[in-house]
């Protein structure tokens, strides 16, 4: 199938955030979580013939940018989006922004897409999966436990 990214529009969201609650469900499965950074975030969604992608930053001091939730569409994950959305990112803010990085689980299905994008290990928030979420959270069989940070210059 070829994919025609001419068609491709990435629009900031200002207001109407939780609109997109479902696809932000997809990255961070606890709606509480999401309320600590949704509000206060710079929200964009990635639009071809329809939303297949979202990406929620924050300010985190110091010229860091953090992607604090990232989503695609279940059915068209694995075709690109989620990485032209940090593409976009890191063109947008790479004057503003020295780093671009991002905490997920230790999970063997986001750590390579992330270094695929050029990010590399940073540094670790140990038990915030199991200190911070009401209920165990499993990827691809793993209870995810520690935060794993990834960081990429820009």
């Amino acid at each position: 199938m070829k994919w025609h990214w001419e068609m491709m529009e990435i629009i900031e969201v200002t207001e109407n955030k939780k609109e997109y609650l479902p696809l932000l469900l997809l990255a961070d499965e606890q709606e509480n979580m999401i309320d600590r950074y949704l509000d206060k975030g710079k929200m964009y969604v990635l639009d071809d013939n329809g939303i297949k992608c979202e990406c929620v930053l924050a300010d985190v001091g110091n010229r860091v940018l953090e992607i604090k939730n990232i989503a695609t569409v279940s059915e068209y994950q694995g075709k690109g989006y989620a990485k032209a959305l940090i593409d976009f990112i890191v063109k947008k803010y790479s004057k503003q922004y020295d780093i671009l990085q991002v905490g997920t689980g230790d999970s063997p299905k986001t750590i390579p897409f992330y270094e695929k994008c050029g990010f590399i290990r940073s540094h670790i928030l140990p038990n915030f999966f199991t200190d911070n979420y009401d209920h165990p959270i499993y990827e691809c069989g793993v209870q995810l436990v520690d935060m794993v940070f990834l960081q990429r210059l820009i």
